[in-house]
């Protein structure tokens, strides 16, 4: 089988099911706005210009069959993202991808993506772009740590370029008639060559002011090379240095490539600026064209000239246009807007990454963090792969999901009131609402939102008055997950409580004796009185709050809780008989865990004081708990594996926390149990991180025993919702790949 048969078997798919899942997994399918996270190198197939992919870095990798109006994940259990090493198609067979998986793995498709096969393991991270030869594709290119690998045979076998030194950042195989293979490479340390097919290598950096390359292209036609590369910008007397090279001689002498036109800015132009100096990061080339070359930039300021943008010149680097003008606010914006530019009016930069059609110099795939943009007139316009308007796009439109969904999703919600209303919470893009059950969503402007729009943690609805919300905001993000509680980003930051009274449309701050903390968790006791309603919300690192008149005022409720060190609630709950419950999660001290403060924790009065319920647990890192509704006694809890100790796995009290029962550990990081409204003894259970293969667990027999959910194509699961109006649906929140809607088994 060849040609785009694959292809045209992906796109009929998609037509019927919409963006979902690859391989088989038709049943489920990707709700919510697309993007929002972070991606990394983009590649467009050499055999089929509407095919590329793309890896991002909450462990997913996605491909287009499209040209990039739609995506489909890449089922994490065949294949998990690596944001550092760039995959590659085959230049002539359409259905052979190979694409680094985690750190050091690389594998190989042989089937256009749907399923994949272990290549080989290297023994270090794999690095900078893996380079296949267009003319011999047995041969290959890859970083390893910080050495350049070489392959012979197709990537079965990997020998150490010897004499290259340094982290790789590109290589170009060169063949020119009567001459043996040649290879440029490029490291942090410099350009070297090999003159007879990668045995030996000598420095090629003559005329470069400075050897730590950040990116090395280069092209091939009529037996003429033109290779170029990138390097730090820097200021030397009053002038511009640095930036784009050019050489035609493979190597031996390099010339400045900072034609006309390039930003050369050496001072900041505002405030805004990333880099008070130009910088030049990622280059991209053909054979076909190779005097045609492709640049991106850091900004020097937000409005043209000085804005994040893609390059482009046709002569080498003797003359440059920008290409790239996405800001509205500024003239000759070419690019078409996404939610966050109708709704906030202006464009948030990053600096791009590029994929090239290898056989069209005009089409160009780039993403610019959690954004993705392509072009096939050469620059002249951008059309948006993460976002798709409804209708016209204008502030309070909604949109529908592309597929590339790559943020992390904390809760799934159906209004109780009106069940066409849904909610998700997000991180990084904070907050999205739907009024069509999930068909298309609208994102929250800066002008109507919380004051803190990275995340929404909770929800919580009032019993009688419709369209009367709680949320649980913050700008810090990952709460309890790694990053975290390993302390990889910052635990402290602003954040709160908002209330909204037209079902999310807009959110206002309530304070009166609140931190300014993340907030993680909102509870409203329905037995309260309807105009002075008792509220519970949990701060991360500041305990639990109580308001007793709807939110006006607001006392901390700690007596018996947690810590002094750990005050860390990431869930509060309030069962139907009036007990209320938090945990605190891990707090970690170089590498050890803390055990202080940690656990779950039940008051019977309203938070006057607390107890501990979690003493025979091997309770250390916690991450959610879910309470029986008939039975306050009853509680499930996630538990991760810590200070060595395997300590992960789903548990369960029957006796109120007097002792625990261990129920399933199907890997290192348990996230939380939860339990089907409607089909008695069914229990999902939730991995979220260092999954060994699936995140999503089904128990039948009230624990007994758990099965994978093995259509879902995510392995971070977190938190399962039931569809009240058919309840062989589920919505599964994850970590980093949106919210899945699939069958309940």
């Amino acid at each position: 089988m060849t040609g785009n048969y694959f292809a045209l078997a992906t796109l009929v798919t998609l037509a019927m099911l919409g963006p979902g899942a690859l391989g088989g997994e038709g049943e489920w399918e990707a709700v919510g706005l697309s993007g929002g996270g972070a991606m990394f190198n983009p590649v467009i197939s050499p055999t089929d210009p509407k095919t590329a992919i793309v890896h991002c870095d909450m462990s997913a990798a996605y491909l287009t069959a499209d040209g990039g109006a739609s995506w489909h994940m890449i089922p994490t259990t065949q294949l998990h993202s690596n944001t550092r090493c760039r995959a590659a198609f085959h230049p002539t067979e359409a259905q052979i991808i190979y694409s680094p998986s985690g750190q050091s793995t690389l594998k190989v498709s042989h089937d256009g993506g749907a399923h994949w096969e272990t290549l080989n393991k290297f023994d270090e991270e794999l690095i900078g772009p893996l380079v296949i030869d267009p003319r011999q594709p047995e041969r290959m290119a890859v970083g390893a740590g910080k050495s350049l690998r070489l392959s012979a045979d197709g990537g079965k076998t990997w020998q150490t370029g010897k004499g290259v030194k340094g982290s790789f950042v590109g290589a170009v195989f060169v063949h020119n008639e009567g001459k043996a293979v040649r290879i440029v490479a490029g490291t942090d340390q410099g350009a070297f060559r090999s003159d007879d097919g990668g045995v030996s290598w000598a420095e090629a950096c003559g005329g470069l002011e400075a050897r730590e390359l950040r990116c090395l292209v280069g092209g091939t036609k009529d037996n003429t090379t033109i290779l170029y590369c990138t390097i730090a910008g820097q200021e030397k007397n009053g002038q511009y240095a640095g930036g784009i090279y050019r050489s035609e001689d493979l190597g031996q002498s390099w010339e400045n490539a900072n034609g006309t036109g390039l930003n050369l800015d050496i001072k900041k132009f505002d405030q805004w600026a990333e880099n008070p100096i130009a910088q030049y990061y990622n280059l991209a080339t053909s054979d076909q064209q190779p005097s045609t070359i492709w640049a991106s930039n850091a900004n020097t300021g937000i409005p043209p000239p000085h804005h994040a943008s893609v390059w482009r010149s046709d002569d080498a680097g003797k003359t440059w246009r920008a290409t790239f003008f996405p800001d509205p606010r500024y003239p000759g914006c070419n690019v078409a807007k996404d939610y966050t530019v109708v709704e906030d009016g202006q464009f948030y930069q990053n600096i791009a990454q590029m994929a090239l059609d290898p056989h069209n110099g005009d089409h160009v795939l780039q993403i610019m963090g959690g954004q993705c943009y392509y072009t096939n007139d050469g620059g002249k316009s951008w059309l948006c792969g993460h976002a798709k308007c409804a209708g016209t796009p204008q502030p309070g439109c909604a949109w529908r999901c592309t597929g590339l969904v790559v943020t992390t999703t904390w809760h799934y919600y159906i209004d109780p009131h009106e069940a066409n209303r849904h909610y998700i919470c997000y991180t990084d893009i904070g907050f999205a609402r739907s009024l069509d059950a999930g068909k298309s969503w609208m994102w929250l402007s800066k002008h109507n939102s919380s004051p803190w729009r990275n995340t929404c943690y909770e929800l919580a609805f009032d019993p009688e008055r419709p369209g009367r919300i709680f949320g649980a905001f913050s700008n810090v993000h990952d709460i309890p997950n790694g990053n975290i509680i390993y302390n990889h980003h910052r635990a402290s930051g602003p954040g709160g409580i908002c209330i909204s009274d037209d079902f999310a449309a807009t959110w206002k701050p309530l304070a009166g004796g609140l931190p300014t903390a993340p907030a993680t968790g909102i509870v409203v006791d329905p037995k309260s009185p309807k105009e002075a309603r008792t509220l519970y919300a949990g701060f991360f690192g500041q305990g639990v709050f109580q308001s007793g008149d709807g939110g006006k005022s607001w006392a901390a409720r700690n007596a018996g809780l947690g810590s002094a060190a750990n005050m860390r609630v990431n869930r509060v709950q309030l069962h139907g008989d009036g007990t209320l419950f938090a945990l605190i999660t891990a707090r970690v001290e170089g590498r050890k865990f803390m055990d202080d403060g940690v656990g779950l924790y039940r008051s019977t009065n309203g938070g006057q004081d607390w107890q501990r319920l979690t003493g025979t647990a091997p309770c250390l890192w916690p991450k959610d708990f879910t309470v029986d509704p008939a039975d306050s006694r009853i509680v499930y809890l996630g538990l991760c594996d810590a200070n060595g100790k395997e300590a992960g796995g789903l548990y369960r009290t029957s006796d109120g926390g007097t002792s625990w029962q261990l129920l399933t550990r199907q890997g290192r990081e348990h996230f939380g149990a939860y339990l089907h409204p409607h089909r008695p003894g069914w229990i999902y259970a939730t991995l979220t991180e260092d999954a060994p293969s699936y995140g999503l667990y089904l128990s039948k027999d009230n624990g007994k025993t758990f099965k994978a959910l093995e259509g879902l194509p995510f392995d971070n699961a977190m938190r399962v919702t039931f569809d009240g109006a058919d309840d062989k649906v589920i919505y599964v929140s994850t970590f980093g790949g949106s919210v899945w809607r699939g069958p309940a088994e």
